[in-house]
């Protein structure tokens, strides 16, 4: 139901695109040959494997004219990040890009060697520095770079219910306090006695304050 509604909501030429590039991924898969990977392509499929690489040239071409725009009015503010994220995830960037990734991978996976021979992965490649810029600019980056770098220690503490500070004084904030914190633009929610700051979330969702 909400993949109807979301295709519904995409406009006509972009959902043309998607099931074009789904048509070619699927042209490119391999059929059930006992596990055995030819030498020799067939003229058709190298023809469909450099369309595929002419089609990444072209999305590349306007995803690397986007990203840097994106990320220049991304950086005026978490509030910008989230209104520009919400376009981007919108257009070809946000829609196109993840499957085609995805689906290139999966073909390597199937037959490296037709996707060498049509030359579609280091189109993609060009894409990262831009794509870097802006996730850089993703509020809380940098203490998502810190959990992941302390896993498993983190996460071992997440899935084992035990706080890595439990030696320490636990602070306590009374409902006033939260209170007057959220009026001076804070985001702290109470869940189970225990006291959360989701700004960081607030920035990020698509779904809205209301929800969160």
């Amino acid at each position: 139901m909400d993949q109807e509604l979301y295709s519904k909501e995409r406009s006509a030429s972009l959902d043309l695109l998607l099931r074009f590039q789904r048509l070619l991924v699927s042209k490119l898969y391999p059929a059930d040959c006992g596990g055995q990977v030819p030498n020799t392509y067939s003229p058709d499929l190298l023809g469909v494997g450099s369309l595929l690489k002419k089609y990444t040239a072209l999305l590349c071409t306007h995803i690397g004219d986007i990203l840097p725009v994106a990320t220049s009015i991304a950086c005026t503010s978490h509030r910008h990040f989230a209104e520009v994220s919400c376009v981007v995830d919108g257009d070809l960037t946000g829609i196109l890009l993840p499957e085609l990734v995805v689906s290139i991978v999966l073909l390597l996976s199937k037959n490296a060697g037709l996707m060498q021979e049509a030359g579609a992965i280091p189109l993609l490649a060009g894409l990262l520095e831009h794509l870097d810029r802006f996730n850089h600019l993703a509020p809380g980056k940098e203490r998502d770079d810190n959990e992941d770098l302390a896993w498993p220690g983190i996460m071992g503490s997440f899935f084992t219910g035990q706080s890595c500070r439990n030696n320490e004084e636990v602070t306590l904030i009374r409902k006033a306090d939260l209170e007057n914190h959220n009026k001076d633009g804070g985001f702290w929610t109470v869940i189970d006695g225990k006291v959360y700051d989701i700004k960081d979330f607030q920035t990020q969702s698509l779904t809205g304050s209301s929800i969160l």
